[in-house]
């Protein structure tokens, strides 16, 4: 498991948005115990990691007491990777509240149709990600589909172009279903972003991921989400690879059920802490 999300790792690599902050904790021979980063756009939001043999010591308790220091009084969420006892405690200890957790599930590819043919609307078609055409559609249907949510919903021109710029990023992997000709007029209507995860990243072997699956609002009923799920998943069986993953709201309990229908079993578990504020 990851010791923090994909997108703190790419903060630490080219920054973020004004008002970010990381923290470190240290030992007195100067070696790293710990490590937290603390945005503070709106509610505070954070995580922390505590080096495994540094575990019990305190350093965790410490970490968050600084953490709580730069949110002040605003209300405060921090993620725990993995649903650890010791998490839990110091979580409940210090006032906070479970509000979210978030599954990864995975499946084995094997079973996969290599060449699905899926049932789509005469006017429809499947087309990759053009870059340097087509971030402005994406953006405008990730942002419909993921309205409710706190964080994909956001993404910004910035954060697409950041993604793009990583060695993972492959256009061929990163399905759009438009109507029409999308450069004459066509409307992006859903997409499947897939990613592949390199041999020591997300297992001992390369893993693919469903990165974002999202069919725009107005286009539901047309059985899009399946017909780019088969896609998606055949793009990465071709790449060679045995596992896939995805990450799903605990709390979604449709789309939890349809997963697990189809092959995804649970295999591990984020927790996002809630203390409301500093007077809470």
């Amino acid at each position: 498991m990851r010791p923090v999300s994909e997108e703190t790792q790419l903060r630490l690599q080219h920054g973020g948005p004004p008002g970010g902050r990381d923290v470190l904790a240290e030992g007195r021979d100067g070696a790293l115990l710990g490590y937290a980063r603390v945005e503070t756009d709106g509610e505070a939001a954070a995580e922390l990691v505590v080096a495994p043999a540094a575990r019990g010591t305190g350093v965790g308790t410490a970490l968050l007491a600084h953490v709580e220091q730069v949110a002040g009084d605003r209300p405060l969420s921090v993620w725990a990777h993995g649903d650890l006892p010791a998490a839990t405690a110091l979580a409940q200890r210090r006032g906070y509240r479970r509000a979210r957790v978030l599954l990864q599930m995975r499946r084995d590819l094997a079973g996969v149709d290599p060449e699905p043919h899926p049932a789509l609307p005469e006017d429809v078609q499947v087309l990759p990600f053009r870059p340097g055409r087509d971030e402005q559609a994406w953006l405008r249907v990730n942002a419909r589909a993921f309205a409710w949510h706190p964080e994909q919903g956001r993404w910004t021109p910035d954060d697409l172009a950041v993604r793009e710029a990583e060695p993972w990023f492959d256009p061929a992997g990163f399905l759009l279903a438009w109507r029409g000709d999308p450069d004459d007029g066509g409307t992006l209507l859903g997409f499947h972003w897939t990613k592949v995860h390199p041999p020591g990243d997300a297992g001992e072997d390369a893993v693919g991921e469903i990165y974002v699956l999202a069919v725009d609002p107005d286009a539901q009923g047309l059985r899009l989400g399946r017909a780019l799920t088969d896609l998606g998943l055949a793009h990465l069986r071709g790449r060679g690879l045995g596992e896939v993953l995805l990450y799903t709201e605990e709390d979604n309990v449709a789309a939890v059920a349809l997963y697990e229908r189809t092959g995804f079993r649970r295999f591990s578990v984020d927790v996002s802490w809630r203390r409301d504020s500093s007077r809470s």
